[in-house]
């Protein structure tokens, strides 16, 4: 199988903070993270997708497409905005396991869509240290 991996990124803030627990027992879980003042990242996005390879072109899908792709998926609907605010954000808090279930799930749709190809994989990078992944993980 051959498998292409595109890199993006976006800005974005959030709270990490539960409605079904107290002021303190969501700084006792997510600690200052649950700063109701909120806090941001530059969330990297890679997306995996795999297909057949398009015999006039050689590839899976053009590089063009899944930037569009992503620019309308993600970028239009979360760049540079507070997740929190968002309406699948309402009752799921916006860690990033979370927020990589639902660009997971919005890319899956988008890519086969529009395209022969099919996402195998999205990884979420939240910080150096944090980065989780969904898919037919590598």
């Amino acid at each position: 199988m051959i498998q292409l991996t595109r890199c993006y990124r976006f800005p974005a803030a959030h709270v990490l903070a539960s409605t079904a627990l107290s002021d303190a027992e969501n700084q006792r879980i997510f600690g200052k993270c649950a700063n109701p003042a909120g806090h941001g990242h530059n969330y990297g996005v890679e997306i995996s997708v795999s297909g057949p390879i398009d015999e006039q072109t050689g590839k899976i899908i053009p590089d063009e497409l899944l930037d569009s792709i992503f620019d309308d998926t993600v970028s239009a609907r979360y760049s540079h905005r507070m997740l929190n605010e968002l309406p699948e954000f309402e009752r799921l808090v916006p860690t990033a396991e979370n927020i990589l279930v639902v660009l997971h799930d919005a890319l899956s749709e988008a890519v086969s869509r529009r395209s022969s190809a099919r996402v195998t994989g999205v990884r979420v990078v939240e910080t150096g240290r944090n980065s989780f992944e969904q898919g037919e993980i590598r």
